[in-house]
C-alpha cells in the first residue's frame, strides 16, 4: 500500500521560511511524479510545485522565485521562503504512477503565515 507522510508545517511570521517534506512507501513502480497542492479557506484547491521524473519543475505563478522543490529518492520537499499570509493554507503532497494510471495523496499539513 502506497503511503506518503508529510511534514515541516507549522506556523511562521511573514517574511519566514519553512520546508515542507513528503516521504513515500509501499510503491512497487517507480513514480512518474510529486508534488504539492494547497487549499486555503474559501479557496479551491491550487497545484504549487511539481517535479517530474528527469527534473521538470512546475510552479504556481504566485510561488515562483518564492518556493522551490526538490526530489530524493521517493521523498520531495518544498522550500518555502519569502512566506507571506496568501500562503496560508492546508498543503497536500500527491505522487502519480503512471504504470498504474494513479495518484495518492497525503492527508495535508497546515501552514499558517501570520505575526
Amino acid at each position: 500500500q502506497v503511503q506518503l507522510v508529510e511534514s515541516g508545517g507549522g506556523l511562521v511570521q511573514p517574511g519566514g521560511s519553512l520546508r515542507l517534506s513528503c516521504a513515500t512507501s509501499g510503491s512497487s513502480f517507480s513514480i512518474d511524479s510529486m508534488g504539492w497542492y494547497r487549499r486555503a479557506p474559501g479557496k479551491e484547491r491550487e497545484l504549487v510545485a511539481a517535479i517530474i521524473n528527469g527534473g521538470t519543475t512546475n510552479y504556481a505563478d504566485s510561488v515562483k522565485g518564492r518556493f522551490s522543490i526538490s526530489r530524493i529518492f521517493n521523498t520531495v520537499y518544498l522550500q518555502m521562503n519569502n512566506l507571506n499570509a496568501e500562503d496560508t493554507a492546508v498543503y497536500y503532497c500527491y505522487l502519480w504512477i503512471a504504470a498504474t494510471k494513479r495518484e495518492y495523496w497525503g492527508v495535508g499539513t497546515q501552514v499558517t503565515v501570520s505575526s
